[in-house]
């Protein structure tokens, strides 16, 4: 079983060090995270410039067999009951080593999301994938392509696994891939709608996007 360990570095080798996008609204950052040995390039955004770069890079290259992309959402939590729940506060995205971590709350408009999220060729993979399809489409019309696998429902089916079907990312990082994750409670809960994002939530964000990705890559070559 191996145990995850994870580095970061900010842009240019300095830490917490944001840069200001062309874009006087918005803050981008870019940050080099080591997931079990593998450098995954994170960039962390709200301008829609920096949004378009990412999706013409990744789409550039050619899939035979469509594009695997993790997903996963995080938001603000209520502490308080009968509160409605919180908007989605950031969109997470992975492609290999390339991570984009979307920061909804301070996005205004981006075809080139809406685009993406809806190309036929790509196929979105994450832990409970339709409840953050829907929370998408409820907080901001965001629609999701109908290629998703639930990653539970996918281990489970692929390998026969019935205790699988419900499971959270760090179990089936362990059972899929034998990776051990950390997934502290007081970044779970932590406040996502925040601008400024600290590291560990950069991290965790990046981490779990990446894991997603390649828990479905792993599964889906099974699945073929």
């Amino acid at each position: 079983m191996r145990r995850a360990s994870t580095t970061f570095v900010s842009n240019n080798g300095f830490r917490n060090a944001p840069f200001s996008s062309s874009s006087s609204s918005s803050l981008t950052s870019t940050h080099w995270i080591n997931v079990d040995g593998r450098t995954i390039l994170t960039t962390v955004t709200s301008d829609p410039r920096v949004i378009d770069d990412w999706f013409g890079g990744v789409m550039s290259k050619t899939y035979r067999r469509g594009l695997v992309v993790g997903l996963d959402c995080e938001w603000k939590p209520n502490f308080i009951r009968g509160q409605s729940e919180n908007k989605v506060s950031i969109l997470q995205l992975c492609v290999g080593a390339k991570c984009l971590i979307v920061q909804l709350l301070y996005l205004n408009c981006s075809q080139s999301l809406t685009r993406f999220l809806m190309h036929p060729a790509i196929v979105f993979v994450g832990v409970g994938i339709q409840g953050d399809v829907d929370k998408l489409r409820r907080d901001y019309g965001i629609e999701v392509g109908p290629q998703r696998f639930d990653l539970g429902e996918l281990a489970s089916s692929t390998m026969t696994r019935f205790d699988l079907r419900n499971m959270g990312l760090k179990i089936l990082a362990r059972e899929v891939l034998g990776l051990e994750i950390s997934k502290p409670r007081s970044i779970t809960l932590s406040n996502w709608s925040v601008a400024g994002l600290t590291e560990r939530q950069i991290e965790y964000a990046c981490v779990d996007a990446y894991v997603s990705f390649a828990i479905g890559m792993r599964l889906l070559t099974r699945h073929v």
